[in-house]
């Protein structure tokens, strides 16, 4: 795992402070794709410690979602980023599984509407922001349009240059108007990959997931690397750091993204909202019905 650099340090510590990517240079070849930094325990351990932080996590997730109903302005936006296969939907499943529905906000960015396109990359990113005490995750964001579009020559190299700026004021904007960035980039192996798409391959029940088009990826995938190690280096910002998530172990890509977001809302703090009313009075008044 890279060393942190000055400047770049997760407010209270914990695992956010160890899977923190540090300002300046990138270069994911030195993450271990099957690390479980932060977990000396078994699989079967991983399992049991997720199912473990479901009481705490729901219950600071309701206090958040309590303050927001009372006049609170906070909210915390999960960015899940990753290869094909990486899990994205296997945290949301396992990690937002342990939460409320109701003060969730779930959005899957598809390739964009010729509608959204002509509105600019941002414009239905913006849509999807969530509310006051609520937690929103995006299943992809709108690093895709300086990942894939990239990638593919979907629009010219100064367009997405332009882009990394653009991004970097768009979420300097949420962060001022309240809402908490966490960005995990699930950080998996060719190798496993290609062992999760084979599974799909030799399962009935899996084929459903199974993409023709994953293949086609495959075979860009140094220019993937290289795509997103410049938009986790030239999007990396102390208001909106980076966290690059191990993820060929499937346990512990779920703990790690759960713990992480559990510090977060431990450290947002949000605390119970006081009544508006008189407590005595109401129950006398319950009392007598």
């Amino acid at each position: 795992m890279a060393k942190q650099k000055k400047g770049q340090k997760a407010a209270g510590g914990g695992l956010r402070e160890q899977l923190l990517v540090p300002a300046g240079e990138v270069d994911l070849t030195t993450y271990d794709t099957r690390a479980t930094t932060g977990f000396s325990g078994t699989k079967d351990d991983g399992k049991l410690a997720l199912e473990n932080l479901g009481p705490e996590v729901s219950d600071w997730q309701e206090r958040l979602f309590a303050e927001g109903r009372t006049g609170g302005e906070r909210s915390i936006l999960l960015v899940l980023q990753g290869m094909d296969t990486s899990g994205k939907g296997g945290v949301i499943r396992h990690g937002a599984g342990l939460m409320d529905p109701q003060g969730l906000k779930i959005t899957s960015f598809k390739a964009p509407t010729p509608a959204e396109k002509r509105r600019g990359f941002l414009w239905r990113i913006r849509q999807a922001v969530p509310e006051h005490g609520m937690i929103g995750i995006f299943d992809r964001s709108h690093y895709e349009d300086v990942l894939i579009a990239r990638v593919r020559e979907l629009v010219t190299p100064n367009v997405w240059n332009r882009r990394y700026d653009q991004i970097n004021e768009f979420e300097a904007e949420l962060t001022a108007s309240g809402v908490t960035i966490v960005k995990c980039y699930l950080h998996i192996s060719a190798d496993e990959q290609k062992a999760r798409l084979e599974e799909r391959l030799s399962d009935p029940t899996k084929y459903w997931k199974y993409n023709p088009g994953d293949v086609d990826e495959r075979k860009l995938w140094p220019d993937y690397m290289e795509a997103y190690q410049a938009a986790i280096e030239r999007c990396n910002t102390p208001d909106a750091p980076w966290y690059v998530i191990p993820s060929d172990r499937k346990w512990y890509r779920n703990w790690a993204v759960t713990t992480i977001l559990l510090e977060t809302l431990k450290e947002l703090n949000p605390e119970w909202p006081a009544a508006d009313f008189d407590v005595e009075t109401e129950k006398k008044r319950l009392a007598a019905t």
